[in-house]
């Protein structure tokens, strides 16, 4: 009989665990629930038409679910931490069969399979999203490039691609000089024109996400950075190449107007592509080549 009473007492505590472990999926299933209604109300927040800000929802909406799925599954691991018995229920199932003491039902078993039923159907979630947000991102990529490509042809052009490797601006730059220069050279000379000239810069070096100035030093340290790293380029570099180089430089993008840098020089142009969804990463600059029937026999002409 007290055999049968110590055993009674292990199987409630196991009960005990069993029903805390519900509870927390109960919760997670309810933050899920909160989560998706959270994510439903930042899509409804942003118009259709704004690409930019669309493809950045469905990287915030990505980064919150996997978020919310490490949480829970950190979660679930430390519960089996601090019980590692809880995966033994079936044993103890099997005893109480035997015991004929209250003839318990295999409760674990069953939880253990909701347990694998929900991490399937959530692994199946996160694989759908990531498919969808795969989707979108190639569907966005395939009407920018057939709009750029329409540009393009307008002037007898067509794209040519420049690896993303940090350094794109640069090389679509150095792809189309007549003369030598590397790309280290390219961007030395950039931020050493740009310390040059500060007060030019400064009052344009802004955060491009919040908008707020940076000081003189921060500046300063942004050039250095140039040089030293594989950082991105943007308006304020072109505008130093545009005077270092002395020719004007053509933006070109998909749903925006060509962006001239460099006006004041009379030179034929450099032509940059600029293109928002060309790879995991987000922005790119490419180069741009002569069209191909106009290109026989070997390389494509230089544009400078």
């Amino acid at each position: 009989m007290e055999e049968a009473y110590l055993f009674q007492q292990m199987v409630w505590e196991q009960m005990d665990i069993t029903s805390e472990h519900q509870r927390m999926i109960r919760r997670h299933h309810r933050e899920k629930k909160e989560l998706q209604a959270r994510i439903q109300s930042m899509k409804n927040s942003v118009p259709k038409s704004d690409k930019k800000k669309r493809k950045q929802l469905l990287l915030d909406v990505a980064r919150l679910e996997a978020e919310m799925e490490q949480r829970h599954q950190q979660e679930l691991e430390r519960f089996q931490e601090n019980f590692p018995d809880n995966s033994d229920l079936d044993s103890i199932t099997e005893d109480l069969a035997k015991m004929d003491i209250e003839n318990q039902p295999p409760r674990v078993s069953s939880a253990q399979r909701r347990r694998e039923r929900r991490a399937a159907l959530e692994r199946e979630s996160l694989e759908r999203i990531a498919k969808a947000e795969m989707e979108h991102m190639a569907s966005f990529r395939r009407e920018e490039e057939k709009k750029v490509a329409a540009i393009l042809e307008s002037k007898n052009l067509e794209m040519k691609d420049i690896p993303a490797d940090g350094h794109c601006m640069y090389r679509a730059i150095q792809d189309q000089l007549v003369f030598s220069m590397t790309v280290e050279s390219l961007r030395c000379r950039t931020a050493e024109y740009m310390q040059k000239h500060v007060d030019d810069f400064l009052p344009f070096f802004s955060d491009p996400e919040m908008g707020g100035t940076y000081t003189r030093d921060d500046f300063m340290s942004y050039c250095e950075n140039i040089k030293r790293s594989a950082s991105w380029g943007g308006q304020l570099e072109l505008r130093a190449l545009s005077h270092i180089l002395q020719m004007p430089i053509e933006v070109i993008q998909a749903d925006s107007p060509i962006i001239v840098i460099g006006e004041e020089y009379k030179k034929k142009p450099l032509i940059l592509v600029y293109l928002h969804y060309a790879c995991n990463l987000g922005e790119h600059y490419n180069s741009v080549k002569p069209l191909e029937a106009g290109a026989v026999g070997g390389a494509a002409p230089r544009l400078f």
